[in-house]
């Protein structure tokens, strides 16, 4: 198995690094994206909504190279802003989602991601989903018709679009991508070893 998280400047520091960290627990191979945006030069490093700065696995060219034959398992977007901004921005980002979708893998997002980004592709169409409170209400509106967003939940998991709330819901919604990609029983013993609440 293998995924891909997109990290743009502004992303959410606890929605990104618990998903990476909770997939490659259960064997999954992880690779993060820096997303190109106008507060980067073009490489790696990537900063966080609170000033974390991340050294991201690959540009977004290399990105393009590796997966412009093959589709990874799943593709995750992380919340904060303006890191959602960003990654919405990105044309080649949003299609490569739908791409994906399309093709039956996991699109998962949190915080704002679902609302900002998501909201910009095909995938909100017809599922339930959640995330950050309001966020549809500014960003979404548009497929709000077409689709059930779910008010106070931590995440909704709809076919293979998984969606959470924010930060505090980060620990379930990795543990929901664990269960999908990996089983039952490895997400128990994650569960186990990281002394989950």
């Amino acid at each position: 198995m293998n995924a891909v998280v997109f990290l743009a400047d502004g992303f959410e520091e606890i929605e990104a690094l618990t998903v990476v960290d909770y997939l490659r627990r259960a064997g999954v191979s992880v690779s993060t994206v820096a997303v190109p945006c106008s507060t980067m030069n073009g490489g790696n490093v990537v900063s966080a909504a609170h000033g974390v700065k991340v050294f991201a696995d690959m540009t977004f060219g290399d990105f393009e190279k590796e997966y412009s034959a093959r589709l990874p398992d799943a593709v995750y977007v992380p919340g904060g802003m303006p890191g959602a901004l960003n990654v919405a921005s990105c044309e080649q980002v949003l299609s490569f989602i739908e791409k994906c979708f399309a093709a039956g893998k996991y699109v998962s997002a949190i915080c704002a991601a679902p609302a900002v980004v998501l909201s910009q592709t095909g995938v909100l169409r017809g599922k339930h989903w959640t995330c950050y409170p309001e966020m549809q209400n500014q960003y979404a509106k548009d497929v709000l018709a077409d689709s059930t967003h779910i008010d106070d939940v931590p995440f909704v998991s709809d076919g293979t679009l998984v969606t959470g709330r924010g930060p505090g819901c980060t620990e379930q919604l990795a543990m929901e991508l664990v269960r999908l990609l990996c089983g039952d029983e490895v997400c128990a013993k994650i569960r186990k070893a990281s002394i989950q609440r």
